[in-house]
Parts: C-alpha cells; structure tokens; sequence
C-alpha cells in the first residue's frame, strides 16, 4: 500500500465518523516553546487548555512533523527521522478513551477492501500507563487483546508530554510485531525494533509545568476537559504495509536514495559507511524541501540553522561518496515529485526551495574546501602533539573564521579518531557573542505567566473586533490586570491592562504595529499604548490610567487614534504592493520573511537566494508602485474560504496558521493576499511610496524599508533640498553630480596616499635616531618607546624591523606604541641574538599588555597586539624594562 494511500485511508475512515478534516499547519507556529511543529496536537494545543473553544468537537489532520533531537543518528539507525507525517484524531470533550480505542482497533484491523490497513490482530500488542486499569480492560473488551500482551510501563513511556508546559496524560502505545527475526520475544518492554510501536492513543487531562525529567514532571492540575490526542505514524505503517524493512525503502523515501545511487555509482546496501551517508541524504533532502518549503531560510541561528546543517550534511555526505558536482538541487527535485500529491504547494513554490536549496550549496562548498584544508592542518598538528583533543581554539577558529559549523568539526573529528574541547569553544563563543535578543513572546505576554487571561475566556469569551469598520465603539471593561494580577480597580498612574467585551483596536499582528488611543469611563481616562493578544482571541489594551479609577464592569467609550491608524494602514496597504513589486521583478523565490508596518513607514523582508536586488530593478519597483498608486486601485476586503482564496491565487504567509475561512485583501490582479490586517480604500489615499534602502539581514534574506504619505514626501523634499545645495557648492547640475563627485573622491584618495608615504618617509627616517638611543638593560639593547605621533599601524611594524636591523648583531629588543584616541598599538621585535638568549617577541607580550588593558601574540622574531588604555603606555615601558632585567 502506497504512502499517500495511507494517509487517504486514515482521513476517510475518520471523516466518515463525524471528524472535521483540518489541514496540516505549517511546521513553523508562533509557539515560543517550539522551534518546529513536532507533533500533531500541536495546532490544537490553545483547545486542550482551554485558551479558545474548539471549532468542533473532534477533528483529523495529517500533520507535518519535524523533530530535531535526533539528528545524529539518522542514518546510523534505520529508525530515526527528522521529518515524518504524523496522522491524528483528536477529541476535544467529545469521546475518551472507549473511543479512542474503538477507532484505531477498526482502522488497523479492518480488511484493506473495508478501507482499514488489513494488520493481523493476532500480532497486535499493547502498552498502557502502570496503574491505568479502564485502559487495559477496554483493550480487553473492545479489542479481545489478551492480558499478556497488554504491558504496562511507567511515566517516561507511557506519559505522554510535549517535553515543555503544556497539556499531558497517560497514553496507550500500540505495537506490531514483526517476527522474531527482528528480535527477541517478550514484547514492546523487551525489545522495541521486533514489536514496533506504530501509534500513541493519548488521554489528555492533565496539564504539566516546565521543568522536570522524561519520567518525573511537575503536574499542576487538570484540563478544562477529557481530550484524545492520537499520533499515528505514516512511514511506520508504510514500512509494514509495504513489506520492506525500514523508512529508507519505502516508496515516498528510497527514490532519493537512488537519485544519490546514479550520482555517485554506488549501491546502497554494499556497505554500512556508505548507506549512512545515503540515509543521511534521503531524510534530511525531505527535511530540508518541507522545512523551506514553510518559509525558513539557512541561518546561523535558530531554525535557520538546523536547516543549514541539514542541508550541509546533505552536500557532505555526498561528497564521502564521491560526488563533486553541486547535488541539493537534484534532491529536492526528488522530494518534490515524491510528496506533491499530499503537498502540492511543493510545485507551485518549487522555484523558490529551488533557488534557497542551491544558494546555500554554493555556498558551503567554498566554506567546505577552505575549512577542510584548515581541519586537516590542525588535526595533523594534534597527532604531532601526541593529542586526541581538538583544541576548542582551533574549533573556533573553524566556525568563526571559515565557517564551519561545529557540528561539521565534531563529525569529522570523530571520523578521524579524535575528540574536540567543546568546553574551550563553548567559553569562547560566550565571550565572543552577547546575546540581547528581546522575547517577543515575553512582551506580547507581559512578561508574566499567560493563565491570568484565561479565566477572562472562559467568563467572557472572545473579544468582538470592530475596528474594521468602527475607530470608536462602546464596550464593557471584563477585566483588569496590573502587574500580573487580576484586579477589581486600577487608579491614577497606575500601568494597566484592560480587557474589553468588544474593541475596535487593533492588536499587534502580521507586521502591524497596535493601536494606541484613549478608553474613557464616566469618571476616568485611560491611555492606551499598546494592544497584544497573549491568548488566542483575547485583546489585551495596555497603557496608563491618567485620571479617575477604571473598574471591571464600567462601561468605556473606545477611541482610536485615528491618524496614528490611517498613517499605518496606509503603510500596510503598501507593503502589499511592494510585496507584488518584488515578486514581479524577482520571481516566486522572492517571498515574504517578515513585515514592519509602522505610522509612515514599512520594512519588508524578503528571501533572494540570488543576492543583493540591483539598483536599476529597485527604482523599477518604486516606479510601479507608484503606478498603482496613481490608478487610485479600490483596496477590496472580504472573507472567504480557504479553497476559493487559493482557486484566486492569494498570497499567503509561510508559517502563519490560516482558519477554513479567511480574509482576503484585493487589488485586483496586482496584488491579493491573505491578511488580517487594517488597509485604505483606495491606492490613491497612500500619496506616494519611497524607497529608502535595500540590504540584507540574514543568509539569503534581504529587506526593503519605504516611507509612505507625509512621511515620504517629506523625504523627498529633503533629497531635493540637499541636492540644491551640493549643486551649488561644487559649481554644477544636478545630473552632472555623479562625475564632479568622482573626480573629487579620486583627487582625495591621491591627496591621502601622497600624505601617507610622507608620515611613512618621516616614520622610517626616525629609526636612526631610535637605534642610536637604545638603553642597556642587563645585557639588552632595549628601544621601548612610544613611536612619534602619525605612525599608523603598519607603518610601526615597518619601523619596528627597521629599528631592529639597525641594532647588529646585539642582543636586542624592540617595542614600539603607536596611539590613536582610545586604542594603543604596539609592535615586539628581537634580534637574532636575543632569540638565542632565549627572548621571544611573542612570550615578552604578556609582561606589558595588562598594563594598556590589551593582548596580542605573534613568532619569536616578530609579534603585535592592541589594548584599549592609552594612558598606560608608560606602565607598559617600565613593565617590559622591569621584565629584562630580571632575566
């Protein structure tokens, strides 16, 4: 049986019992406890706790999954994955665990002519939790699974979690058993690649808090109501089905392996280095294809980086089997045919994962031959040495300098017999970066825990959005929090947050800033400056009660800040078409990363695999924005389903989670987007668009920032005026400014080049006299001074060598400061004489740097550093001195 038969299978025999199909979400949600989508549950999660009531009482979804723990291993085993189909049914108050079990023993054991998968029933075992009686008997009843092979197994295995807070309970595993020559007997506790777990029946009703191990968390109390989470393994059932002996052959999978086969003219199966190596590159190819597929781009940090190592494990795993040729796009177009029956966005978006997937190839095959050279240099520098350690310097020097991830020096480390300090590079990555990232989801939670909005929900519910249409509306004050804390009353002064029945304010999202505005009372003013919603459909107004006390049951009267809106919504309505720009003048691989839209002005992200956007397709995109501007385009909004929304070719966002009815922002057939954002009615009303600049933020990812309205043509006229007056002062046209300025640049350079030779002339003249001035210093000719002022950095090692040959054949040293503001420079030089005498250039350096607050290193004959205090300078001199004479 087919892969995508089975997963049809599964959807139909759960719609045909009252399921609602939802569709995958994509493997990036706004979930800070997340960096993928690991599990079916997931887009359900806010339903389990209670954050928003269930649109339906029990639903099935085929979901998209990628776990990133096990990356190591795949391939090692035949067991590990990082991306698989998860198939689930889910209750959500509705059936428990007699359902549960009654749906998932008639799918596998049904007849494959009665649309179940036909599994014997006679090889079916089971796991329940330890104390989980009801299970074990329904099993019993239901299944007539016989006692013995029901087995009960403890927390870690049959307690379920995401690993992170969130909603939890016991579980029952079902396993098949695939013969005993695939191991011993006894059952899923005894060996689990023999009797292989296929599905995990989850009783959901408790709820768990951070913290904790796999077999002992904290469990904080029950959920709103008994739920069942199920996750069912697509590939596992294909692998049984299709009578092959593991995920790698099956029919979605082993054509890349054999893609790789016809690369590189080896087989799988002739040895275990090698289908290593083709494992490697069918699993992480299908990662890789899904995880862009959803938007991510390689990065060094984050999602973007686990993508970037799975695809440089790709492209390194196939040069061990000796392809040279660039390999990532062939893959992917593997991955492509193979899954676009249950994706077919693969297709439509297929140039753009195209063009990521070979970027970063090219890429990486530079970092890969110049690192390597450098690996293979310290690796033999080790075994001279009589290690087996890697030293952590050498590792970063790897990563910082060359690129090479760590993961990549680990792995060849271990490939060649050796270990690296990971503790050293650890340390000197910390002391390298300094991490002050904001929280995102700390803000749009203020900072304290989520769970005081919730019994606003469950009291309340929703929060009706009117500002679609309505800038001020009358509403009720249902709650109010300061400080983390539900209270009856917040007085004057007081930081507050208040949360309305019905609003017309509009809540950061989509790249749109919030509103801001006023709530007034009867007898108090409350200003607003931000609006978040920290709990799905909650809006929460936070600001500063300025006058009077706000009570929970007053009635308000919401006021927008109508210019502050209309300035964003007009910068929204243009990021639209600076989107539809881009696309067009860039192609499908050009696709949204991200979005600021802010009174006045916008940044839009944007993927460009291809680099830097040319100055000439800029100015291109502006004139047609402007075009439309000047069509006055209606600015049409409207819901509709998400089938009709794809059948009109709108735009939607990589890693946003879309309902069966969305909101469409049309303007015909320029631009159409899903959107739930605030817009104009007409292109016109924007004025004019400006684009300010274009530069990249990131590996393959490039921003545009454009002023709007006002703001833009204020911009303008600054240019203009700026111009005028450069005109002006050099004497010509505005269109004859480009040439006169080069000329001047050029006039200047020479003008500094002239200057430079003639400090360095002064400099080198000055290495007589210094010579000539060179103190005993127990047996030392020592020349320690700081060197005359012009002397760049260059120029006193130049001078510092000169220096040094004209003191013979003495023992001698030279040491040289240069300063410049708050920066000093300085330059160690010995004679041959000196060397022999034992004196080092580069092991003199530690005696006098601490006192300029700087470092440095270098050979024995030559060494340089740095610091940052100038005004220890004549410390450093007395300590160098000091160190010389003691010997």
């Amino acid at each position: 049986m087919q892969t995508h038969e089975i997963a049809r299978r599964f959807t139909d025999h759960f719609t045909g019992t009252g399921h609602t199909r939802v569709a995958s979400a994509s493997l990036i949600l706004d979930d800070p406890t997340l960096l993928f989508v690991n599990a079916g549950m997931v887009q359900f999660k806010p339903y389990f706790l209670g954050d928003a009531p269930a649109p339906y009482p029990r639903a099935t979804s085929i979901q998209k999954c990628v776990r990133t723990g096990d990356i190591d291993e795949v391939g090692r085993t035949t067991r590990h994955n990082t991306f698989f189909q998860m198939a689930g049914n889910f209750s959500f108050g509705d059936y428990f665990k007699e359902g549960a079990i009654e749906h998932a023993w008639r799918l596998i054991t049904s007849s494959t002519s009665d649309g179940g998968y036909g599994l014997d029933p006679d090889r079916i075992w089971v796991t329940v939790f330890h104390d989980d009686d009801e299970a074990a008997g329904l099993w019993q009843r239901i299944a007539g699974i016989p006692a013995e092979r029901i087995q009960r197994r403890g927390m870690a295995d049959n307690y379920w979690s995401m690993g992170v807070a969130g909603p939890c309970g016991p579980c029952s595993e079902i396993y098949y058993d695939r013969g005993p020559q695939y191991g011993r007997e006894g059952g899923p506790v005894v060996d689990e690649d023999r009797y292989l777990e296929i599905w995990n029946l989850v009783f959901m009703e408790k709820e768990r808090a951070a913290g904790g191990t796999k077999d002992d968390f904290p469990i904080i109390g029950e959920l709103p109501a008994k739920n069942i989470d199920t996750g069912l393994g697509i590939e596992r059932v294909a692998y049984l089905l299709q009578g092959v002996d593991n995920v790698y052959e099956t029919d979605l999978v082993r054509p890349v392996i054999t893609r790789a086969e016809e690369l590189s003219g080896r087989r799988y199966g002739a040895s275990h280095e090698d289908d290593v190596r083709f494992r490697v590159i069918a699993d992480h190819a299908r990662s890789g294809v899904m995880i862009i597929g959803d938007g991510v781009t390689p990065s060094n940090d984050g999602r973007g980086y686990v993508l970037r190592r799975l695809l440089r494990r790709i492209v390194r795993s196939s040069r061990l089997l000796g392809v040279q040729e660039p390999v990532l796009g062939a893959f992917a177009e593997v991955v492509r045919d193979e899954m676009a029956p249950s994706y077919p966005e693969l297709v439509t978006d297929f140039e753009r994962i195209s063009a990521v997937v070979r970027a970063e190839e090219e890429a990486f095959l530079q970092t890969l031959t110049a690192g390597s050279r450098i690996f293979d240099v310290a690796v033999a520098d080790t075994r001279r040495a009589g290690g087996t350690t890697l030293a952590g310097d050498q590792a970063f020097q790897l990563h910082d300098t060359y690129g090479f991830p760590i993961d990549l020096t680990l792995e060849m480390a271990a490939e060649a017999g050796l270990t690296v300090d990971q503790d050293r590079f650890a340390a000197l990555m910390t002391e390298q970066r300094t991490r002050a990232k904001a929280d995102a989801a700390a803000r749009k939670t203020g900072h304290h825990d989520g769970s005081v909005y919730r019994p606003l929900l469950d009291a309340h519910g929703t929060t009706t959005f009117l500002g679609y249409t309505e800038l001020a509306a009358e509403g009720t004050v249902v709650g109010l929090v300061v400080d983390g804390a539900a209270v009856p009353a917040a007085s004057e002064g007081q930081q507050v947050e208040v949360v309305l029945d019905r609003t017309p304010f509009y809540a950061e999202a989509g790249g749109q800033q919030a509103d801001h505005g006023v709530l007034r009372t009867g007898s108090a003013i409350v200003r607003i400056d931000d609006v978040q919603s920290p709990v799905a459909g909650l809006r929460v107004h936070r600001g500063t009660v300025e006058a009077g006390t706000v009570a929970v049951d007053d009635a308000v009267v919401a006021e927008v800040d109508v210019a502050r809106r209309a300035s964003i919504s007009r910068a929204h309505t243009a990021t639209h078409l600076v989107h539809a720009g881009v696309r067009g003048a860039l192609g499908t691989a050009a696709a949204q990363a991200g979005s600021l839209n802010a009174p006045g002005r916008l940044r839009f992200d944007f993927t460009s695999p291809s680099g830097a956007v040319p100055a000439a397709a800029l100015a291109e995109i502006e004139e047609e924005v402007n075009t439309k501007l000047q069509e006055n385009r209606e600015v049409e909004t409207y819901e509709t389903s998400m089938d009709e929304a794809r059948r009109l070719g709108a735009m939607m966002l990589f890693g946003e989670k879309y309902g069966d009815r969305v909101r469409v922002v049309d303007m015909g057939d320029y631009s159409r987007e899903l959107c739930g954002g605030t817009h104009v009615a007409r292109t016109g009303e924007l004025g004019i668009v400006k684009v300010l600049s274009e530069a990249s933020i990131g590996s393959g990812v490039r921003r545009v920032e454009a002023l709007v309205g006002n703001d833009a043509l204020r911009q303008v006229s600054t240019e203009h005026l700026l111009l005028s007056q450069i005109s002006d002062q050099l004497k010509a046209r505005p269109d004859e400014l480009p040439d006169r300025i080069a000329a001047l640049v050029e006039r200047l350079r020479t003008a500094e080049r002239d200057l430079e030779k003639h400090r360095a002339d002064a400099a080198l003249g000055a290495a007589g006299a210094l010579a000539d001035g060179a103190e005993d210093v127990a047996g030392i000719a020592l020349v320690a001074v700081a060197a005359p002022a012009g002397v760049s950095g260059n120029d006193l090692r130049a001078l510092a060598a000169d220096v040094r040959g004209r003191l013979g054949d003495r023992p001698g040293v030279v040491a040289l400061f240069g300063t410049d503001g708050d920066k000093v420079s300085f330059v160690v030089a010995t004679t041959a004489a000196a060397r022999d005498r034992g004196l080092a250039a580069g092991k003199l350096i530690p005696a006098f740097a601490p006192a300029v607050g700087g470092r440095g290193g270098g050979k024995p004959d030559l060494a340089q550093g740095g610091g940052q205090n100038p005004a220890g300078v004549p410390d450093a001199l007395a300590a160098l001195r000091a160190d010389l004479a003691a010997g």
